[in-house]
């Protein structure tokens, strides 16, 4: 299983929300750079940044700090927020991102996803985000009527190579994953589901790791990380044990 710590971007600084709430800010870094190389350094397999404004402009706009931490580190960099083009998504394909992250764009218009799948295979993940089983969009403002396991087979019709799949009631909360949502993400999804939202502690990501089986393949850590509730190194190793 991959351990994904996550550096979310706003005004060029490291920050978290809570259950993605602007009016909720945490700032950790300054110059995230900084955490970037500190995961990295724990022993962090991939990275994913989200370009928190970008996802709430629709536009690309901490693109010059992801860049920075792209090549502040050597391992793989997942990017999402405010992907809603091809122009934008090969910017950061081309820039060398891992991987990027379609998420309303992918909703809206899910031959995207089959184009950019064939331009770079396996580049291409779709982050879904749910509340209550249905799959939110614009930012987490707006639910709609699609059920996330729906969209979630649809995409792997589309050549997306993974879903990311947020419980928004447990994102930025310490109160542990969904764990029958990803269970059941898990089992109807074709494509590998990596869980976001709630993971806390050591406990978590050993539940997860137990998840393999149903097709949990990654976690991507947040606050945990931030605010110590667990610890990175120790995380990676039950992850790759």
């Amino acid at each position: 299983m991959i351990l994904y710590p996550a550096i979310d971007l706003k005004d060029g600084k490291a920050v978290r929300l809570k259950q993605g709430r602007f009016d909720e800010v945490t700032v950790y870094y300054d110059n995230p750079v900084e955490a970037a190389e500190k995961w990295v350094a724990a022993g962090a397999p991939w990275l994913h940044v989200v370009d928190l404004d970008g996802a709430l402009t629709g536009e690309p706009t901490n693109t010059a700090m992801i860049e920075k931490i792209m090549q502040s580190v050597n391992v793989p960099v997942q990017i999402g927020g405010g992907i809603r083009s091809r122009e934008t998504a090969e910017i950061y394909l081309t820039l060398g991102a891992g991987r990027v992250v379609l998420g309303t764009k992918a909703l809206e218009e899910p031959e995207l996803v089959q184009i950019l799948s064939d331009e770079f295979p396996d580049r291409v993940a779709v982050g879904i985000d749910a509340k209550d089983g249905f799959v939110a969009v614009r930012g987490w403002v707006e639910t709609g009527e699609k059920k996330a396991v729906d969209l979630a087979q649809e995409m792997s019709k589309r050549g997306a190579a993974c879903v990311i799949y947020t419980d928004i009631a447990r994102d930025g909360m310490l109160t542990g994953p969904n764990y029958s949502a990803l269970a059941e993400m898990g089992q109807q999804s074709p494509i590998p589901v990596i869980a976001s939202g709630g993971i806390a502690t050591l406990d978590d990501i050993k539940k997860l790791k137990a998840m393999e089986v149903q097709g949990v393949s990654g976690a991507i850590l947040g606050r945990s990380l931030y605010e110590n509730t667990l610890d990175l190194a120790e995380a990676v190793k039950i992850a790759e044990g």
